[in-house]
């Protein structure tokens, strides 16, 4: 399952489930969200000179180029530094999943941030623009049934008979 955030601010904090998957702000599912992992998982994807913007959660303390907002106290922009896009793009992931998908399982989860990741990233793109980066990207790519069934590791949410 996804982490969310709260909608509301009378709604109270939620702690994920045990068993809940952390997807960071790049297309990868994370099974570790301690500090020091994540730490480590930024410095080796982010580019040295990058600016990092995040909310105030402990776990991106000591980053480096780094500022953050604080929701907690309500406050969602300070000039450049806002997670407004990244969880707009959360959002859109989560209306598919009600309008669309209707279920999201751990073990396909990668492949539906993935999905949605090239989507976003070709948003501004005009339609036969991405449907000719969609085809083109199409050659030579196969998903075979037997790839799509095999075992991840990952619970598939099939109900069992």
């Amino acid at each position: 399952m996804l982490r969310t955030l709260r909608k509301h601010e009378d709604e109270p904090r939620r702690q994920p489930e045990a068993d809940a998957l952390l997807v960071p702000g790049l297309p990868r599912i994370l099974r570790d969200a301690t500090g020091p992992w994540l730490r480590g998982f930024v410095a080796k994807h982010r580019q040295p000179e990058a600016k990092l913007y995040t909310d105030e959660a402990t776990a991106y303390k000591n980053l480096g180029n780094h500022e953050s907002v604080k929701h907690g106290v309500g406050e969602y922009v300070r000039e450049q530094a806002h997670t407004n896009g990244i969880e707009s793009f959360w959002s859109m992931l989560k209306r598919a999943h009600t309008g669309t998908f209707h279920k999201l399982s751990p073990k396909h989860l990668n492949r539906y941030v993935q999905e949605f990741a090239g989507k976003h990233n070709v948003r501004d793109s005009g339609t036969l623009e991405q449907m000719r980066g969609v085809v083109a990207r199409l050659v030579g790519r196969n998903l075979l049934y037997n790839d799509l069934i095999s075992d991840n590791g990952l619970p598939s949410g099939a109900r069992s008979s």
